[in-house]
């Protein structure tokens, strides 16, 4: 009986240890460098990933942050196993969501912020001024969010079956360049459809004016960017994703609570040249709306889904969002 017993505590305490050093040692996890990813580089710098994680039982984790600008090079790393956690526009998601039949859903939202198609064309008053001479700059053509808003925008106005009508009209293009591009002048781009603070930079220059904004497409504050994982990250790590969760919930707070701070870390970390003033501006205007409850993803949802982009159509938010966010009033 003694020996019976002693067997079954070694495979109980073999089973522990197994199941402690399932969760993974280092967290591999991407960002981006606009502003709208604030609390992502409040995480990196306040090391709160790291402190939620010891506070869950895992002191020794490494929080590794890397800078990826395609929401298709996100999900390409995330597929292949070489990162854990990626952030970029809500519609990259849906599109793995789709892909994978619901293995890859989203953790979170972490910002709602309106992001304007601009141009410094004076003739160009509405999407339906563009000419086939044109070209309009987004993050990636037909998967960003800008370029998905865009298609929205053209449904909206030409009709759903012409949703594509401008798609040839966009180029790919990070929105540093684009802003570099946009304010040159000459024949590379008309317009820009970019991301905080980049947009503001670029309002800056009084020829360049808005065409669009994506609140308007969107009918309100919509989420504008995502964090996913897989659901066998998830599984596996159940103490880092639990983790990883409160020190999001911890920076968003920081964001809206104290935007200047956060603004004048940006501005420190990327070392932009970028006023205090203007950055703060930006992080707290009247349409900024730091929430980690989802926004109107479910409009993105679907017009994917009517289009042909998803294969079937979500009946709720809650399908492509992991349970820890079902609590909230998302939509």
């Amino acid at each position: 009986m003694v020996r019976r017993y002693g067997l079954v505590v070694t495979l109980a305490l073999g089973l522990f240890a197994t199941t402690a050093q399932a969760e993974v040692s280092e967290l591999k996890i991407t960002k981006q460098p606009g502003l709208l990813f604030a609390p992502m580089l409040l995480m990196e710098h306040h090391k709160l990933v790291e402190k939620h994680a010891k506070d869950a039982g895992v002191p020794d984790l490494k929080a590794a942050w890397l800078t990826l600008m395609s929401g298709g090079a996100n999900n390409d790393a995330l597929l292949s196993g070489n990162l854990h956690i990626v952030t970029s526009g809500v519609t990259n998601m849906l599109l793995l969501w789709g892909k994978t039949n619901g293995d890859i859903k989203a953790i979170i939202g972490i910002s709602g912020l309106p992001f304007k198609l601009l141009t410094r064309n004076p003739n160009i008053k509405t999407i339906k001024d563009f000419k086939d001479s044109d070209r309009i700059a987004v993050p990636a053509v037909k998967s960003s969010v800008q370029a998905l808003t865009l298609q929205m925008a053209a449904a909206k106005a030409y009709g759903e079956k012409d949703f594509e009508k401008l798609d040839p009209l966009t180029v790919s293009m990070t929105p540093p360049d684009a802003t570099v591009a946009l304010l040159k002048g000459g024949a590379q781009i008309t317009a820009a459809f970019s991301v905080p603070p980049f947009q503001y930079q670029q309002l800056e220059d009084k020829s360049v004016h808005t065409v669009l904004n994506s609140f308007d497409v969107m009918g309100g504050s919509h989420t504008f960017t995502a964090i996913w994982t897989s659901a066998k990250f998830r599984d596996a790590n159940p103490q880092l994703y639990k983790a990883f969760v409160a020190a999001l919930k911890e920076a968003t707070e920081i964001v809206a609570k104290n935007p200047r701070a956060a603004a004048a870390l940006w501005i420190e970390d990327s070392q932009s040249k970028l006023p205090l003033d203007t950055a703060d501006k930006i992080v707290s205007g009247p349409q900024v709306h730091w929430t980690m409850v989802p926004e109107n993803t479910m409009k993105y949802a679907e017009f994917m889904a009517s289009v042909g982009r998803l294969k079937a159509k979500p009946d709720s938010w809650k399908d492509y969002f992991f349970p820890e966010v079902h609590g909230e009033k998302g939509s």
